[in-house]
């Protein structure tokens, strides 16, 4: 079911004020797999250890994002936007995928596997 959560960024900014968000692509398929958080001391983690370190929002600390799955993220590139208010990683997964969700196979997967059909406004799933 489509329940897009439109407040998130007035939660974030009431919970967390110093962050700017982070999208995050797969460096050899160039697919979007993230869009998360960072604040100053995740992106000097980010930028010292060439791993993707975010900052999470809903438990209000860092993230080395897969520290306990095993499915972690060397950091190739980061870019910045032209207002510097947002931040794009490249990333090469060391082993795994991103989402916290898996496939019917047990495979991980990124996490935009749904979506929205134009004409009825359901989710479809694309990696069932």
């Amino acid at each position: 079911m489509l329940t897009l959560d439109f407040a998130k960024l007035a939660k974030v900014a009431g919970n967390c004020p110093d962050v700017i968000p982070v999208a995050v692509q797969h460096a050899d398929t160039k697919e979007m797999i993230l869009v998360a958080y960072t604040n100053e001391l995740a992106f000097k983690e980010s930028i010292a250890k060439q791993s993707l370190v975010l900052w999470s929002t809903s438990r209000n600390e860092l993230w080395e994002k897969g520290a306990t799955s095993g499915q972690t993220y060397d950091l190739i590139e980061a870019f910045v936007n032209c207002e510097q208010n947002s931040l794009l990683y490249t990333v090469r997964p060391r082993a795994g995928g991103i989402c916290h969700t898996s496939n019917q196979a047990g495979e991980p997967r990124n996490c935009y596997y749904r979506r929205v059909n134009f004409d009825t406004g359901e989710l479809e799933n694309v990696d069932p």
